[in-house]
């Protein structure tokens, strides 16, 4: 049995500051008010049309979902221009109804407009949205004109339902998730303890236990790298020193991210000792004490290594439960805010714009499904058109977007088979019916930023449910819903491989590009002299760029890839991941150098590594490499920090090209000489 707390504990571990939650508990409460204000119109005021129900119920999603704006007073202005959008094609698709083939050409041209929005940021995107969604319900329930007062009821009751939900009733408060984040930190690193109390002891480490840790370790960094953001900084994004409350909270976050890595990694070469783990956990302050005696008295060996790192993650779990009980008793007061200055980019209305570019292929994917969707139905050919659509959404290459698809035809097949079932069970008990589809519109945007497909799949249950409550729920029109569907994800799949197709390496040699600016940028500060701030920015830099090379790098190890390379994928992330710790150890132990020209000549070597590997982007992940075991020490010593995280790096720079033709004579030679002293 979970008491509160073990529940909380267990939530934040696994939904950081409640991020999910929320989404999930506004979009439902959002469509939820909406509907009964709207019911209590129809009944008490005027009747509505059915147009009106539908536009309030889809717009109450998209100002949940869509508006992303920074700021009370940024999103109800974005929500009163998406409102105005929103009328405005809805008005155009009730004039144009008889004259159907003018109004599907003028749904191309609102779903251009919308896509090519999304180059004014933000708002636009919000926008465009709100004008898709509106005339694909206005095509689709075709309100003669004279309804058209009655059906604006819809939308301006969404937008300032949704409004009153997002500011009031679950607002976004920087300090509560700046808590919430950090007690999720503390959570996945007691997931790590509890695991490595699990492994303890034993004489070496089994590879499915290593795989699960790894795992450990990159949600700790997801739960980090949001915890971060909270974090108010400066304009130049540099803490000016150490007596700045949030710097020092952002010292200790830093502090127990890097501990935590460094118990894995350490324990991976010698496991720890239970006793030692379970300390930990328990904060036993005299057993803590005893080990720390052992930990000098066998300093040299893995074992002693071992110890240090999990004293040491002790230590910084205790700074960051510290930290996170001053936050519970004044709720971060001491930190200021810090007021939003960053300008918006310039605009760019060229086809070197990956936004203009992916607008061109969802218009043309729209068209496409339009086109196939049209031979399969006359009315329910809008749901080719939305697949089509929204399978571009959040995509970086034709791997996502084929993933995307892949994931929406399954989320919809399964989807319709559960709520098929579910609807004949429950048909004629809409009492029963009705919360369990309230349960299925939470549960699908609890998950909308974890799986696609899970979101579908409770999306197309709550169809099914609705179909059955209003009496046209037959097999025949479910087939066609699947069949449209499927339209509309090939339609997008094959215009991301045909029309402006960003190869999924394109997208990954990208992304490798600015991981190595990143560590180059933390090489040639380290020369330059700068602050211990500075260089754990561009650290945490380095952090966030290995998150978009996991991100992109994702397709190629997908099952429905022709060529599949799970094993070389992960082996070659598990080295980015390397280098990308020893730039956190190496930002955190440096210091002004006695033995400066022996650093200096292990930082132009692993500068001279990066210029060698940096060009040839991501062929080093269809490189077969052997399976590497540790090397060497891995937790440094505080007098030789700097210098053992310049060899670390340099060690995992070389493991990108192990043939012995692709390392520089020079650069190797400087390595080899400063790892002999």
């Amino acid at each position: 049995m979970f008491s509160g707390f073990q529940a909380r504990d267990w939530l934040l571990a696994n939904d950081p500051a409640l991020s999910r939650l929320r989404m999930g508990l506004r979009v439902t409460l959002t469509i939820i008010l909406s509907f009964l204000v709207l019911l209590a119109i129809h009944m008490f005021i005027l009747p509505l049309p059915t147009a009106a129900f539908g536009l309030g119920i889809v717009l109450s999603i998209e100002g949940g979902v869509a508006v992303r704006d920074k700021g009370n007073s940024r999103q109800l202005v974005t929500r009163l221009f998406g409102c105005v959008a929103s009328l405005a094609v809805v008005g155009i698709a009730a004039g144009l109804e008889d004259r159907r083939f003018l109004s599907d050409l003028v749904f191309l041209a609102v779903i251009a407009l919308a896509s090519a929005g999304r180059v004014f940021g933000p708002r636009g995107f919000a926008i465009g949205m709100f004008a898709f969604t509106s005339y694909f319900m206005g095509a689709y329930f075709r309100p003669p004109l004279a309804e058209l007062p009655e059906v604006t009821i819809g939308p301006l009751v969404s937008v300032l339902v949704g409004h009153l939900v997002r500011a009031v009733l679950l607002p976004d408060d920087w300090r509560r998730d700046l808590l919430r984040s950090l007690e999720s930190v503390r959570g996945r690193i007691n997931q790590i303890l509890f695991k490595l109390a699990a492994i303890a002891g034993g004489a070496e480490i089994g590879e499915a236990d290593r795989q699960e840790l790894r795992q450990l370790e990159d949600r700790l960094k997801e739960v980090v790298l949001m915890a971060e953001t909270f974090i108010p900084r400066p304009p130049a994004g540099v803490f000016d020193g150490a007596a700045d409350p949030a710097a020092e909270l952002a010292i200790r976050l830093f502090d127990a991210h890097l501990a935590a890595e460094s118990a894995i990694v350490l324990s991976f070469q010698s496991p720890p000792p239970f006793a030692l783990v379970h300390a930990v956990i328990e904060a036993d302050a005299a057993e803590l004490a005893r080990f720390e005696g052992m930990a000098e008295a066998i300093d040299d060996r893995p074992q002693g290594e071992t110890v240090r790192a999990l004293l040491w993650l002790g230590e910084a779990r205790q700074q960051l439960t510290q930290a996170i009980g001053e936050g519970q008793a004044s709720g971060f007061s001491e930190i200021d805010a810090v007021k939003d200055t960053a300008r918006s980019p310039a605009i760019d209305f060229s086809f070197a714009n990956p936004l203009l570019r992916s607008a061109l292929q969802i218009t043309i994917a729209s068209a496409i499904a339009m086109s196939f969707g049209l031979l399969l139905s006359r009315e329910r050919w809008f749901w080719a058109v939305l697949a089509s659509f929204l399978v571009f959404t959040n995509t970086n290459s034709r791997g996502d977007t084929a993933m995307r698809a892949l994931s929406r035809s399954l989320g919809t097949v399964f989807g319709i088979a559960i709520g098929l079932v579910l609807a004949t069970l429950l048909s004629g008990e809409p009492d029963i019916a009705i919360p369990v589809a309230v349960v299925c519109i939470f549960l699908a945007f609890y998950f909308l930023q974890v799986s696609y497909a899970t979101m579908t799949f409770f999306i197309s249950i709550v169809l099914c449910l609705v179909y059955g409550m209003t009496g046209v729920l037959t097999l025949d029109l479910l087939k066609l819903r699947i069949g449209e569907t499927m339209i509309g994800a090939a339609a997008g799949t094959a215009v991301a491989f045909i029309v402006f197709p960003t190869r999924t390496r394109g997208a990954l040699d990208s992304a490798l590009a600015r991981w190595f600016q990143a560590l180059r940028d933390l090489l040639g500060a380290l020369g330059e002299g700068k602050s211990s701030f500075e260089l754990m920015a561009l650290s945490q830099k380095i952090d966030g760029c290995y998150r978009d090379v996991t991100v992109a790098a994702r397709p190629l190890g997908s099952s429905w890839s022709v060529v599949t390379r799970p094993g070389q994928i992960r082996q070659t992330l598990a080295i980015f991941l390397s280098c990308t710790y020893w730039a956190r150890i190496l930002a955190k132990s440096y210091e002004a150098p006695a033995a400066a020209d022996t650093l200096n000549r292990l930082i132009a070597a692993d500068l001279a590594l990066i210029d060698e590997a940096a060009p040839r982007g991501s062929s080093c992940f269809l490189i077969k490499r052997k399976a590497s075991g540790t090397t060497g020490r891995h937790l440094p010593l505080s007098r030789e920090g700097a210098r053992l995280g310049l060899e670390m790096i340099g060690s995992a720079l070389e493991r990108l090209y192990p043939q012995a033709d692709t390392l520089p004579f020079a650069a190797g030679e400087a390595i080899a000489r400063s790892k002999q002293g």
